[in-house]
């Protein structure tokens, strides 16, 4: 074999699939010296950022300035005791409202999607008519009941008694507002459980089935992490809604944070500020729910992420560190 026939063979191309990686071409220029890319420039966008600030400028002057507001008597009443006191059962009507909505409305939810005719026409029929009915009419009709049934028992059905009780002496307003909170938040949360349910896929279900799991160790551990996952932004949603729709339970005289709101001010006239500091609770809260929202959906978000995006807190601490670093590091020094 010729020289020239060895050179031949060694100087073959290889196959495409199997060619290294190209080098990058260096230019024998610093990075400093090469030359930069013009950006675009966008006149507009920096004419629109300049008129946005300008009118949040404009507000928040007028916010501080303008004495109509009276921040005196806000900053008098904004941790009262009574106002403290009434932000105390609007919270405690939220958590009751929201638990045994959703607890009712997760059985709604499986009787919807349940092969049993009967369930799924009683579980339909609920959630039909307490969508159709308004909240105040629920809220009012529970206050009343008393007037419908004055007396109940408890025992067989279209039967004997075992124990009977005076309607007024068990259900006091606090109770009916419970109880037409929760049947309210019922009917919608079922749909938003059984959006959650149907977008697990079937074939999950199928091959659990295959493994012999018992149905109830089915929905706990397959179906119920993965429907989480759409339940809950909606759920938090429900729940924020829920929080704010307590107002309503003023016309029954209830000393939730609104009712208690209008009393000072039908007794001072100072209806500014006073809901100024129903708004203000109003804000606060709903955010500490929105912050809990992040965090329980971030839970759930491990089966579906190798790695989790990193939180609004360690983006700040990550970001004052690499500050901090380049700070301490020497001039002309690279990292």
């Amino acid at each position: 074999m010729t020289a020239s026939a060895v050179s031949g063979a060694e100087t073959a191309p290889a196959p495409p699939g199997d060619a290294p990686p190209t080098e990058p071409v260096s230019t024998g220029k610093a990075p400093e010296d090469l030359p930069r890319i013009a950006g675009s420039w966008h006149p507009w966008r920096w004419i629109i950022a300049a008129v946005a600030l300008l009118l949040v400028a404009q507000f928040a002057h007028g916010l501080i300035t303008n004495p109509g507001w009276d921040w005196g008597t806000f900053a008098q009443y904004f941790t009262a005791k009574s106002v403290l006191a009434a932000l105390r059962v609007t919270i405690e009507l939220t958590l009751w409202g929201t638990a045994l909505g959703f607890v009712i409305g997760t059985l709604l939810a499986i009787g919807r999607v349940s092969n049993n005719p009967v369930l799924r026409v009683i579980a339909w029929t609920y959630i039909w008519a307490f969508r159709s009915i308004p909240l105040i009419v629920q809220l009012l009709f529970w206050f009343n009941i008393a007037y419908l049934y004055p007396r109940l028992s408890v025992g067989i059905p279209f039967g004997p008694g075992f124990y009977e009780f005076d309607v007024n002496g068990v259900i006091s307003g606090f109770t009916a507002a419970v109880i037409g909170l929760a049947l309210h938040q019922a009917a919608y949360s079922a749909e938003l459980i059984r959006a959650g349910l149907l977008a697990v896929d079937d074939g999950q279900l199928e091959a659990a089935a295959a493994l012999g799991i018992p149905r109830w160790r089915q929905f706990r551990t397959i179906v119920l992490p993965q429907a989480m996952r759409s339940i809950l932004p909606n759920a938090a949603n429900e729940v924020i809604s829920l929080f704010k729709g307590t107002s309503i339970v003023s016309v029954m005289a209830i000393a939730e944070l609104f009712y208690q709101v209008q009393v000072i001010f039908g007794r001072n006239g100072r209806v500014v500020p006073l809901l100024m500091v129903a708004t203000v609770w109003y804000i606060v809260l709903t955010t500490a729910l929105s912050i809990l929202q992040y965090y329980i959906e971030r839970h759930y978000a491990k089966g579906a992420q190798r790695e989790l995006p990193p939180t609004p807190w360690q983006r700040v601490r990550a970001k004052v560190t690499e500050i901090a670093a380049g700070a301490a590091a020497p001039r002309g020094a690279t990292r």
